[in-house]
């Protein structure tokens, strides 16, 4: 039964990663949380696990989602190139960082967090002026922003688009196009994010059986298994979709899963 959460889990994450550029992580940490609690884990490592986890099976989801969008030449790879240089540092750090923070406290950043960017894209919130063509960003600032994307992404646990699509849609990038980048994005985050939370977590106690460091294999094994079936169904989905009626159903999403963490 468990295991079968696992695999529906994973065809929710794989629709997102597709659909919205994210790595699926904003469900599958909240499942995974009140899933692991239900089974009476360590409530001191058990988000710690779900956030772990989370990146381990987005490095499936992405792939899959990137090779979507790629073949419908959406994927902008110069700013996915750039921004890659700052996210292998800010990921590692991001795991160092989870690693000294407690787990409920976790839950409570990742919900606040969820709730701003819901707010942010739900009313379209950016500086004003401009003629809403693309700006060109600057080699540093792509630098700096993999950085500080690979960084909460790995606390949080998820593939950081919610962080990449608003920034590339800040400079007026065209939704499926800041979609289909941020998804690019989400790989190297889920790789060296994973690979963190593996090495950070590893002989802590209280960790299940067939854990390594904080990652959980039956369920990276559930979840990957449909998420990299599903994850096309949510391309087709996102180059169907308005870019209006993108951002509104990402912004609720975020919201229903933030409030949910916070309280």
């Amino acid at each position: 039964m468990e295991f079968l959460l696992y695999l529906v889990l994973g065809a929710c994450s794989g629709v997102l990663a597709g659909l919205f550029g994210v790595g699926g992580g904003l469900i599958i940490v909240p499942v995974l949380v009140y899933s692991f609690a239900a089974h009476g884990m360590d409530a001191n490592i058990l988000t710690h696990l779900a956030v772990g986890t989370s990146l381990a099976t987005i490095v499936f989801t992405s792939i899959n989602s990137v090779l979507g969008h790629q073949k419908k030449g959406a994927v902008r790879w110069h700013l996915v190139l750039w921004m890659t240089v700052g996210i292998v540092f800010g990921s590692v750090l991001g795991g160092l960082t989870a690693s000294y923070i407690s787990g409920p406290r976790l839950q409570t950043i990742i919900g606040v967090f969820a709730i701003c960017m819901a707010i942010q894209l739900a009313f379209n919130l950016k500086p004003k002026g401009g003629d809403g063509s693309f700006t060109q960003p600057s080699k540093l600032w792509l630098k700096i922003a993999g950085v500080v994307i690979g960084w909460a992404s790995a606390i949080f646990g998820i593939g950081g688009g919610s962080l990449t699509v608003p920034l590339l849609a800040w400079k007026n990038l065209p939704m499926q196009q800041a979609v289909a980048t941020s998804a690019a994005c989400g790989l190297p985050i889920a790789i060296f994010g994973a690979l963190s939370f593996m090495y950070f977590g590893w002989g802590e106690s209280g960790l299940p059986q067939y854990s390594v460091g904080f990652v959980y294999l039956p369920a990276l094994v559930g979840i990957a298994l449909t998420s990299m079936v599903f994850a096309r169904f949510g391309v087709r989905l996102a180059h169907r979709l308005s870019q209006t009626m993108l951002r509104r159903l990402f912004a609720l999403l975020l919201f229903c899963v933030g409030l949910s963490f916070v309280i």
